[in-house]
């Protein structure tokens, strides 16, 4: 047997020949075959693991899956978080953080590069955390993010509040229902996630938002915003840490209340507010004072400003009377007046009576001195007197103002000429009168059968007596005389 295998050329008999052999039985792989056998190799014996190092690059493209570096001090394993998964991660992936990821370790055969698909990222341990949280703060610190010169002064009592939380759960009824407690005031919510990979981006959404509104607009603007959340842990808190948060908060016009956790936690929307409440009770008890108070402090006020009144009405009233002293008594002022005015009244009166009897004599004696026709004699002589003084100017003057009386008494008798009746006459009209009292009768219906009436032309005057619908009438003898055969002017057959 052994010649037959020696003599068939065996390997064991020629080694070069036996590589040779050995090499021409292998079975040969395709590219695509090896690389693809390897990735169902290595996902078999990775199925699922837990990897522990610190992210180095991170990559977002446009599709929206991340790319990162694992990396320790020895190796780095790259890894990729599809878009899916990334939506829902508690942190979000940043430079120099040490986390804890699970997945599967995979290849990728276009290049021949091995990696992990994450599925979940949590940091590894709150130290990581804090040096990252920490870190930032820094940075947003040497910004001047969080200067006490930025922060606004509260409103002391808000017309409209603006909270941004989650709509359901307990933080929000605490605060509506501390509110109500207070001072009712009208809240509008604006409803975000406050966990999660999207809770930073929609906080500070919310705050823009709140700032965007118009002032008497359909939604009333806010005079002041509330963030809260009710307590957690450091992950759970991570989204009010996000710098898109920070700096939407510090570009807010609108004074802001941070309220995030309970009093031992901290972030970094607490440092940029312009208060920080160590609960959303808290919040809601800084942003309005409580009205009882108010009314009782006002009560408090009125009371002290009444007091005050009377208190200086009373220094008033004594420091009067105390100076109302020091004048002498009314009656004492008055008495020497009155007695003064006494005595001038009875003077007065006794004047008076004794003028009277002087005037009175004095009549008496012209009345038996000059008789009316020596009064009379003498006005005659006094105005001979005075019309010698006035001479040659007074004449002249008394002539003129004659004749401007006259010109104006001409112009008057030419306006009542101008007005009267006559004139209305002279167009052909007539007048007509009651014999019995001449007064003028306007219309038919004044008139009585047998009734006598006087007619009256531009030129004379006719008799005329209403009989039925005409008058019989006659001419006064004035008439006759003027127009003796004038027919047209006989108006009585009018009646």
């Amino acid at each position: 047997m052994s010649t037959d295998q020696t003599s068939s050329g065996w390997p064991f008999d020629a080694p070069e020949d036996d590589e040779a052999v050995g090499a021409a039985n292998v079975g040969e792989y395709s590219v695509s075959e090896i690389s693809f056998a390897l990735k169902r190799t290595v996902e078999d014996t990775f199925g699922h693991v837990r990897v522990r190092g610190e992210l180095g690059r991170v990559s977002r493209p446009a599709s929206g899956h991340v790319y990162l570096d694992l990396k320790d001090d020895k190796a780095v394993l790259n890894g990729v978080i599809w878009k899916g998964v990334a939506g829902r991660l508690k942190i979000q992936p940043e430079q120099g953080l040490e986390v804890i990821v699970t997945g599967k370790i995979t290849t990728f055969p276009g290049q021949s590069k091995y990696q992990i698909v994450i599925e979940s990222m949590a940091p590894a341990g709150v130290g990581a955390l804090m040096a990252l949280l920490e870190e930032r703060r820094r940075k947003l610190a040497d910004e001047g993010l969080f200067d006490d010169t930025r922060k606004k002064t509260l409103p002391f009592l808000p017309q409209v509040i603006g909270v941004v939380t989650s709509p359901t759960g307990s933080v929000i009824r605490d605060i509506l229902d501390r509110l109500a407690d207070r001072f009712p005031r009208r809240v509008i919510v604006w409803p975000v996630r406050v966990q999660g990979e999207t809770s930073g981006a929609e906080v500070a959404n919310a705050i823009r938002g709140f700032n965007a509104l118009e002032p008497g607009g359909d939604i009333p603007r806010p005079d002041l915003l509330i963030v809260a959340r009710g307590g957690g842990s450091l992950e759970d808190l991570w989204g009010f840490n996000e710098e898109e948060v920070v700096r939407a908060a510090a570009d807010s016009t609108i004074p802001l209340i941070s309220a995030v956790g309970h009093e031992t936690d901290w972030t970094l929307l607490d440092h940029v507010a312009d208060h920080r409440a160590p609960t959303p009770t808290g919040a809601a008890e800084r942003a309005v004072p409580v009205r009882i108070d108010l009314l009782s402090q006002v009560e408090d006020l009125g009371n002290r400003l009444r007091r005050g009144v009377r208190r200086v009405l009373s220094e008033q009233t004594q420091s009067l009377r105390a100076a109302s002293r020091g004048l002498p008594k009314l009656e004492d002022t008055l008495s020497l007046p009155r007695q003064r005015l006494d005595a001038a009244g009875l003077r007065l009166g006794r004047g008076l009576q004794a003028g009277v009897g002087v005037q009175r004599a004095r009549l008496e004696k012209l009345n038996a001195l000059h008789s009316p026709a020596v009064i009379t004699r003498l006005i005659q002589a006094r105005r001979e007197r005075l019309d010698g003084r006035i001479g040659k100017r007074g004449q002249v003057a008394v002539s003129a103002r004659v004749s401007r009386a006259r010109q104006l008494l001409d112009g008057h008798a030419k306006m009542l000429a101008a007005l009267g009746y006559q004139e209305v006459l002279g167009r052909g009209f007539a007048l007509v009168r009651s014999k019995a009292d001449s007064r003028p009768l306007r219309t038919a219906s004044a008139t009585s059968s047998g009734q006598g009436v006087e007619i009256e032309f531009q030129d004379g005057r006719v008799d005329a007596v209403v009989s039925g619908g005409a008058a019989k009438q006659t001419r006064s003898a004035s008439a006759k005389r003027k127009n003796p055969t004038d027919k047209k002017n006989n108006q009585g057959s009018l009646f």
